[in-house]
């Protein structure tokens, strides 16, 4: 694989200069373009086609949403990570539906930042730990909601012993060979 190709957008400009200036610490990494709107940031990924699109959720123009929306439609093959300094499940929800890949939030560490683009890069998703709780904990809401348990109780000790091998990475072959 070659370099990691990125592009930044975010209204501010010093934002986007510490942003860069992180994220060209990688080696392999080039950031090659920055725009300081969402209707820029959606050109930029257009005409540049780069695997990785990093977006402030709040910017002129074309908000984070609606750049991404656009970006997935148009781009697909360019994953979407978003910053915000917003943790709430109305935000996350509607990122997620518009395609986003990834959610950071700006009080987040530089490391995590690295992490971000770096699962993003790999077809991977990335949340920050606050934004996973909350959706964790939507998840764990909905099934509630509609009544549902938790089905592996419902499993015989012998098919959770199988569930186990099978997370742990085991073959089929592995598991009837254990068992």
């Amino acid at each position: 694989m070659g370099k990691l190709r990125i592009v930044l957008a975010d209204d501010h400009t010093l934002v986007r200069q510490g942003l860069r200036k992180i994220l060209e610490e990688q080696p392999d990494w080039e950031v090659v373009a920055e725009a300081g709107n969402g209707r820029e940031a959606v050109r930029c990924v257009l005409e540049l086609r780069p695997e990785v699109a990093v977006l402030d959720i709040a910017m002129p123009e074309l908000n984070g949403i609606e750049a991404t929306r656009q970006i997935t439609r148009r781009a697909p093959s360019t994953r979407v990570l978003i910053l915000s300094m917003h943790s709430d499940e109305a935000y996350v929800v509607q990122v997620l539906q518009a395609g986003a890949r990834g959610y950071l939030l700006k009080d987040s560490a530089d490391t995590d930042l690295i992490h971000a683009v770096k699962a993003l890069g790999h077809g991977k998703s990335f949340f920050s730990p606050a934004v996973a709780r909350v959706m964790l904990d939507d998840y764990v809401r909905r099934l509630a909601e509609r009544g549902i348990a938790d089905r592996f109780d419902t499993l015989s000790e012998r098919e959770r012993e199988i569930f186990q091998l099978i997370a742990e990475g085991r073959s089929n072959k592995e598991v009837a060979q254990l068992l």
